[in-house]
């Protein structure tokens, strides 16, 4: 029943006017607007809430922290100016910082001393720290303790107060220490300076001049990975170790920006040839008439039912042992563990299972009037000419769909690379290097690094689908449909 047959009903068994009506029938519009997008923000929040919760956790010193919070010390903007003003005065960079010759990063921390505890100078040491596990425990580095002076500790400020500790009001003081670390002499630059401060018993920590990275042994001990780890060091650091600590052994090499290439290569080859086959063939069905075009046509759609599974072992045979001398081409015998082989063998599965792209473009160029190309033949084209020059340029919209499709599938692809790459490990596209970081990382409870790799691989495909997805759902729409 509409709005007018309601309003005429309720009219007729009540004594309501038709402004009470009215308003009666706005009310209900506005809840049932306010009931749908109720559920729709619950729905986004579902689907959208742990990508943005494991985006603001991989900027936590420690992710796994119970119970996990949102207090996170790298959003508070006055530690992204002191963590720059500290990089620019250790390293000369306010963004990734770092510690050169000549530096000298002075530092403040306070702590509240009760009364009936004895106040001590706090004990400040700069420790041999490795930057994290896995490859990083086994790489060549420069430790800041080598080179790194500390000044002695000397007692800033002093100031009575009370706190609040258990719900019982407890007086005594706020101690403010001061001390520098400093790099005289010569040396080799360092990308990080990690500092461990520790106090006497029955002192609680306050505040720093940048907020330590972890309080330990009962809140005596506050560990600092990085005094001078600059805005990018200190906010992203979990990003920069991404690219600085996961390197090749053998090469020295950055191992994401190497994942990160192949993956790109490798879907930037997938899109070629999903749009050589899939426009082709969808031209060919839309434009052609030929006996059996019915029965290739359901043929390709029941293609798309048979997962990339059933198929792997002939590809994996053919581009183990090749065939033809396929492999002789590229002059190796085999193209196991190259990108050529991921390549070649991601070609023939999407030209054989990837069916929906081939319905899209079928459907997209039965749109197309056919006078567009009657009138090209009588200025004295060819099939050929027509197909290039006229339809395939008036394409866009699904060109654009079935782009940004490949692109997600090809980027994300997993099961194909993961058996044709298995070593060196810099020839392993992001889906098998993210899968290395959770063996090698994830074994030591280091999940920041696996929390920052996993958000940056799914940027590029955000990326992608906000600026093309008004041709994505204009190519979609019109593969749906039949002009």
């Amino acid at each position: 029943m509409d709005d007018a047959a309601a309003l005429q009903s309720i009219q007729a068994t009540t004594r309501y006017t038709s402004e009470e009506m009215r308003a009666w029938v706005a009310r209900r519009r506005w809840a049932l607007a306010g009931i749908i997008y109720t559920i729709m923000i619950a729905a986004a929040i579902v689907f959208v809430g742990p990508l943005l919760f494991s985006a603001l956790s991989s900027l936590k010193t420690n992710p796994l922290e119970y119970p996990p919070g949102l207090n996170i010390p790298q959003l508070y903007p006055s530690n992204w100016i002191a963590a720059a003003r500290l990089g620019r005065l250790g390293g000369g960079n306010p963004l990734l910082g770092g510690f050169k010759p000549g530096a000298r990063i002075p530092f403040r921390i306070t702590y509240f001393v009760p009364e009936d505890v004895s106040a001590e100078l706090p004990e400040v040491i700069v420790p041999r720290r490795r930057p994290g596990a896995g490859l990083g425990a086994v790489m060549k580095i420069d430790y800041a303790a080598d080179y790194a002076h500390v000044s002695p500790v000397m007692e800033a400020e002093r100031a009575p107060s009370a706190i609040s500790i258990d719900g019982e009001r407890v007086r005594g003081e706020y101690i403010t220490y001061s001390f520098t670390v400093s790099y005289p002499g010569e040396g080799p630059p360092i990308d990080r300076v990690p500092v461990d401060i520790t106090s006497s018993p029955g002192v609680i920590y306050v505040s720093s001049t940048l907020t330590a990275s972890r309080i330990e042994r009962l809140g005596r001990v506050a560990s600092y990975d990085n005094l001078a780890p600059g805005f990018f060091g200190y906010v992203f650091r979990n990003y920069v170790r991404v690219f600085k600590e996961a390197r090749s052994v053998s090469t020295g090499k950055s191992l994401f920006f190497s994942w990160t290439l192949n993956s790109g290569l490798y879907a930037i080859a997938r899109i070629i040839t999903n749009l050589l086959f899939a426009t082709m063939a969808g031209y060919a069905l839309a434009r052609f008439n030929f006996r059996g075009k019915t029965f290739i046509f359901m043929l390709v759609l029941f293609s798309q039912m048979v997962p990339g599974q059933v198929t792997f072992i002939s590809n994996y045979l053919v581009i183990r042992d090749g065939i033809f001398g396929l492999t002789r081409l590229f002059g190796v015998r085999s193209l196991l563990n190259s990108l050529w082989g991921v390549i070649i063998g991601g070609a023939g599965s999407s030209a054989m299972i990837e069916a929906s792209k081939v319905f899209i473009m079928k459907q997209f160029f039965e749109s197309i009037p056919r006078e567009v190309e009657e009138a090209a033949m009588i200025d004295g084209t060819t099939q050929l000419q027509r197909y290039w020059r006229v339809v395939f340029p008036m394409a866009r919209p699904a060109l654009g769909a079935v782009t940004i499709l490949t692109f997600q599938g090809a980027w994300n692809d997993f099961f194909w690379p993961l058996v044709v790459l298995t070593s060196p490990e810099d020839i392993k596209t992001l889906p098998i290097g993210l899968l290395s970081f959770r063996q090698t990382y994830g074994a030591a409870g280091d999940w920041g690094l696996i929390l920052s790799g996993a958000i940056l691989s799914a940027i590029p495909v955000i990326i992608i689908f906000f600026v093309f997805q008004k041709y994505f759902l204009e190519g979609v729409s019109f593969g749906g449909s039949k002009k």
